[in-house]
C-alpha cells in the first residue's frame, strides 16, 4: 500500500464510515463516468467542447473510462489509494475549468453553490487517498490474508 498516517483509536472501532465515503465517491464517480457515453453530448464530448477542454473527442472517452474502473474500484475497496489519484486530479480539472470562470463572472455564491458537489468528491477522494479503504475492503481483506502489519489498522 502507499503511505498510511496515524489513526485515532476510536476512528479504529468505525469502519462503517469508510465504507460510506467510498460508497459516495466511488457511486458518483461510476455514475458520471457512465453518463459521459450515454449523454456524450451534452456530459461527454460536447461539454469538454463547450469548456474548451483539448482533443475532446480522445479526453473525454478518457476520463469517462477512468471515472468509472476507479469509481468501480472504490466501491468494492480494492487499490483504493491508487484508484484515488486519478480522480483527485479529475476534481481539480473539473474546478478549475469549470467552477474558476463562474467565480471570475458571477462572484464566490454563485460558484459556491455550482461547485458544491466537485468540492465533497475532491475532499472524498483526498480522504481515500490518505486513509484507504478501510477495514471492510478488498485491500484490507487481502492484507489480512497476507498477514501484513497494516491487516491490523484501520486504514487497510
Amino acid at each position: 500500500m502507499m503511505f498510511r498516517p496515524p489513526v485515532p483509536n476510536d476512528l479504529e472501532k468505525k469502519p462503517f464510515t469508510y465504507l460510506l465515503v467510498r460508497m459516495i465517491v466511488g457511486c458518483v464517480f461510476l455514475s458520471e463516468g457512465i453518463q459521459k457515453f450515454v449523454f456524450s453530448d451534452s456530459l461527454g464530448v460536447g461539454r469538454f467542447i463547450k469548456i474548451g477542454i483539448p482533443a475532446p473527442e480522445l479526453m473525454a472517452p478518457f476520463v469517462g473510462i477512468v471515472e468509472i474502473v476507479c469509481g468501480a474500484l472504490l466501491l468494492v475497496g480494492f487499490l483504493t489509494q491508487l484508484a484515488a489519484i486519478p480522480l483527485v486530479i479529475d476534481m481539480l480539472v473539473a474546478i478549475s475549468t469549470t467552477k474558476i470562470p463562474i467565480l471570475l463572472e458571477k462572484g464566490f455564491w454563485a460558484m459556491a453553490h455550482e461547485a458544491r458537489v466537485d468540492w465533497c468528491m475532491l475532499l472524498g477522494s483526498v480522504i481515500l487517498l490518505i486513509a484507504g479503504g478501510g477495514r471492510w475492503s478488498l485491500d484490507a481483506f487481502r492484507a489480512r490474508q497476507r498477514g501484513t502489519p497494516e491487516s491490523r489498522g484501520l486504514s487497510t
